[in-house]
């Protein structure tokens, strides 16, 4: 059975992600085989927030090399999630801005 946690792996603190935040737009890597209704009540669960929707997008894999040494970096899947108007924000965000 899959818990809020393995849902939702960590926050993606970025740029463009924190300058989200301003129209309650979150940004999290999630696990790869997760749903959107299965995200959405997980973000509701975990920070007490009412989800209007879920958009998510697979990141494949890009090769990278370090001196004379390649490889990939590794395929994950990230949500970027609307809150409702009326929700309150999520504080873990607003900590960082």
């Amino acid at each position: 059975m899959k818990t809020v946690h393995d849902i939702i792996i960590r926050p993606v603190i970025t740029e463009d992600s924190m300058a989200r935040c301003a129209d309650k737009k979150y940004t999290f890597e999630v696990m790869a085989g997760a749903t959107k209704s299965e995200i959405a009540a997980a973000v509701e669960e975990l920070f007490k927030v009412s989800v209007l929707c879920v958009n998510t997008i697979s990141m494949k894999k890009k090769p990278k090399r370090l001196g004379y040494h390649q490889g990939y970096t590794s395929e994950w899947k990230k949500a970027i999630v609307t809150l409702k108007p009326d929700s309150k924000t999520i504080e873990f965000f607003e900590g960082m801005m």
